[in-house]
């Protein structure tokens, strides 16, 4: 009877870890300093969808988005964390993270901001299949640099395509399913910062 009650209660305990899968730095220290190497520290948020607006919240970021979220990754209640980044007592930007699902696996999407949403650099932290490597290369993620939500807006997760500066982004392995996750994930990402409020609509 022992080893069912602890059987039972372990299964409730994990129940809610499942439900709901955020994405955080593996380590903040060094990432922090690597991506904001002129940072004197930072501060760490806990934002959701559930939190900040719920369904009507949801139902704006996938308008703006242009897909559904589905899956265990883009729960209502999946929490998402934000690194403010300071220079003395100065906010100079933000790093946030998605999980996005991907062909071989989870992927783990950072994006480093300045303070009006332009992004500064892209970090893939998790990444599996034999074309990782080209996508972490910074041949793939630099460019990036420069773009914003609006360029992010012509991208369409339904064809696959976008204009403008997106028209210009070069997929390192075209045969990899994984290039249109990436973007997708960054688009979601960039949705996300926007609509949790730490910049005006660009």
């Amino acid at each position: 009877m022992n080893k069912l009650y602890i059987f039972i209660v372990t299964l409730l305990i994990m129940l809610p870890l499942h439900a709901a899968v955020g994405c955080d730095l593996n380590d903040p220290n060094r990432d922090v300093k690597r991506l904001f190497p002129t940072s004197t520290g930072f501060k760490t948020y806990y934002r959701s969808i559930a939190k900040d607006g719920g369904k009507d919240l949801l139902g704006k970021i996938e308008k703006r988005l242009g897909d559904k979220f589905v899956g265990l990754f883009e729960t209502v209640d999946v929490p998402y964390t934000l690194y403010e980044i300071y220079r003395d007592n100065r906010i100079i930007g933000y790093i946030h993270g998605v999980n996005q699902k991907g062909r071989y696996g989870g992927l783990q999407l950072f994006l480093a901001f300045d303070t009006g949403g332009t992004i500064l650099s892209t970090y893939i932290q998790r990444i599996s299949g034999k074309n990782s490597r080209s996508f972490r290369d910074g041949a793939f993620t630099d460019q990036f640099k420069g773009l914003t939500l609006k360029d992010f807006d012509s991208w369409s997760i339904k064809t696959r395509s976008g204009t403008g500066k997106l028209a210009g982004i070069k997929n390192p392995a075209p045969a990899d399913e994984d290039f249109y996750n990436i973007m997708r994930g960054l688009k979601k990402n960039l949705v996300l910062m926007n609509h949790f409020g730490y910049w005006n609509p660009r």
